[in-house]
């Protein structure tokens, strides 16, 4: 696995991130806690540290499983991985857009 720095904060990190959006099924077609479970250990076991999730995931389970997974995560590897948690970009509002003119 190669690192390189995230911008400016000084922070090594894997070029290649873990996207946590396919982690639970409550949205019918995405991968159960132990197909998720496969798949983080293959990214941590090649040496990969950033994750992305974001709440909106399948409705919130995909941060339930990064979660307990890590929590599971022996104490000298917990600092290990870096989370990127998304925030759901809001939508502009035609009336508030407007009234910024």
């Amino acid at each position: 696995m190669r690192y390189t720095l995230l911008g400016n904060s000084g922070l090594r990190v894997s070029e290649l991130a873990l996207g946590t959006m396919t982690f639970g099924t409550d949205w019918g077609w995405r991968a159960p806690a132990g197909e998720s479970t496969k798949q983080f250990e293959l990214f941590a076991e090649a040496g990969g540290t950033l994750i992305d999730t974001a709440n909106k995931y399948t409705n919130g389970t995909a941060e339930s499983i990064l979660g307990d997974l890590l929590a599971g995560r022996p104490r000298s590897l917990r600092g290990r991985h870096q989370v990127l948690a998304q925030r759901p970009r809001r939508r502009p509002q035609p009336d508030r857009v407007a009234a910024q003119r």
